[in-house]
């Protein structure tokens, strides 16, 4: 199997798992799973899964968020349907007439929200998620109540699609290409002798206002912190940075204007590894923002298009190409 086919099935494996914000443990005994032949790690108050590589003070922080958008079921009506709300950044128009996992302590259940034939004269308004009911199939609450209760949650069903060998489709690359650049950043590093000690924070609660960062930011004080996490593009906004060119310095966001001398630093690392990278400006936020008071603060990506969709697409060769970055800085900054 080469590194590009061993990516996409650890892409496939942990993507399937379902880890709505607030609801990671899934994805975290998961990622526990992969790394407990390599390092130790420890869960802390609020659900971050913590590595620990090194000796010595700590030298820098890697972050990548667990958690995917989703939908928390808020109740029940008298015919069955489900309501709910939603959790995280969601298009309304992706929500209509789309097949749902609802996740439940005693398994997964099938559910949909339905959409209106044309037949019926379809309005072509945006219907709004307040609308909205999931179908699972129940004719009562009482039925339905026997499949599913409040605070289960529902993620889109999963599909997992691998375009001209090159590229991955899949809901929940955000973030979770960044939960295996960092699971095999330490699979390589964790024999080197290094200059100090380095944290490897795979954390909860992102999608909802970096809530597992803020938690870190109390606890640790490194001289600097990476989030690797999602470059949306392609757009005016993000001009042209693009999937197949590489990973991406988020120089700028909705949240950081990020250390420009770290920036100039890791450029230069990547030149010296020949490593083709790419520097963009994009919309949303990450981990990384919420250090920028104690340390030194970069955000680190690949491009994705059709972010925060069901078919969010990333080239695998700027996966490999991120991953051997990631390395270079631990070892090399």
């Amino acid at each position: 199997m080469t590194e590009g086919e061993r990516l996409i099935e650890e892409l496939r494996e942990i993507t399937m798992v379902p880890g709505m914000s607030g609801y990671e443990e899934r994805v975290r005994e998961k990622i526990k799973e992969w790394l407990d032949p390599y390092v130790d790690t420890e869960t802390d108050t609020i659900g971050n899964l913590v590595a620990k590589i090194g000796e010595g003070e700590v030298k820098g922080l890697f972050m990548a968020h667990m958690d995917e958008i989703g939908l928390l079921i808020t109740g029940v009506t008298d015919d069955g349907k489900l309501t709910f709300r939603k959790i995280g950044g969601i298009d309304d128009r992706l929500l209509y007439g789309r097949h749902l996992s609802i996740v439940t302590e005693d398994g997964v259940v099938d559910g949909l929200i339905g959409a209106e034939s044309p037949h019926l004269g379809l309005n072509e308004r945006v219907v709004r998620w307040e609308e909205m009911t999931i179908d699972v199939g129940a004719r009562s609450r009482e039925e339905a109540l026997k499949l599913v209760k409040p605070l289960d949650f529902a993620v889109f069903k999963k599909h997992f699609s691998v375009l001209n060998g090159r590229y991955v489709s899949t809901r929940s690359l955000d973030d979770r290409f960044g939960v295996v650049t960092l699971v095999e950043a330490i699979k390589d590093l964790v024999d080197h002798d290094l200059d100090g000690t380095y944290i490897f924070a795979f954390t909860v609660q992102e999608e909802i206002g970096l809530k597992g960062a803020r938690f870190l930011a109390k606890r640790y004080r490194p001289e600097y912190a990476f989030a690797v996490d999602s470059f949306a593009c392609c757009s005016k906004l993000t001009g042209d940075v693009e999937p197949g060119k590489g990973p991406v310095i988020r120089a700028v966001d909705g949240s950081a204007i990020y250390t420009r001398r770290l920036a100039r630093e890791v450029m230069e690392i990547a030149s010296k590894n020949r490593i083709l990278l790419q520097i963009g400006v994009t919309g949303g936020a990450t981990d990384a923002s919420v250090f920028q008071d104690i340390s030194e603060v970069l955000a680190l990506s690949v491009p994705i298009k059709y972010l925060h969709s069901e078919v969010e697409m990333l080239s695998v060769d700027d996966l490999k190409a991120l991953i051997k970055l990631l390395e270079a800085i631990v070892l090399e900054l």
